[in-house]
């Protein structure tokens, strides 16, 4: 039997008075896709540290371009793609950083790649610098956490809500 997709999308100006738009459309897909409030929560954390990203740092110099969110779930997967066509950025060359000397000197910032990867089941990049930089992102619905994933994600949730 073929699973049915349903795609949803939106599409605003990157400014940072339209995250909580952009959070509150895909937290309510995610309820209706079947996803539990700590799994809503996850996913709304991810997603707006990708829009963020754009706000921040897609166009440096000039006036906020698009942020286009669009959402494709079915009864065993909810993804997310989130495209800019600023300026891009190489994915490959950031490091995973250490928590531990992360937060002993007091950085504040560059944590949202390593955020989005541990809260999401899968993360892709496709940059293409003024055409269209895309971050995919998905969770898979009915996927049970181990253990180490969910200590993972704890610790990094909570050490970011201390830094804002």
């Amino acid at each position: 039997m073929a699973k049915r997709k349903k795609k949803y999308r939106i599409v605003t100006p990157s400014e940072s008075e339209n995250l909580g738009l952009i959070r509150d459309f895909v937290g309510r897909l995610a309820h209706r896709a079947g996803f539990n409030e700590d799994h809503v929560n996850k996913i709304q954390v991810a997603v707006d540290e990708a829009c963020t990203n754009v706000v921040q740092h897609a166009y440096p110099n000039g006036p906020a371009g698009p942020i286009d969110v669009e959402v494709v779930c079915n009864s065993e997967k909810f993804q997310i793609a989130i495209s800019d066509k600023g300026v891009g950025f190489h994915p490959e060359t950031l490091e995973k950083p250490n928590m531990v000397d992360y937060l002993n000197e007091f950085k504040k910032g560059g944590l949202g790649i390593h955020l989005i990867q541990t809260l999401m089941d899968e993360v892709s990049f496709r940059i293409h610098p003024r055409k269209k930089n895309t971050v995919f992102m998905t969770k898979y619905i009915n996927r049970e956490e181990t253990p180490e994933e969910l200590k993972r994600q704890a610790i990094v949730l909570e050490k970011t809500r201390k830094l804002r």
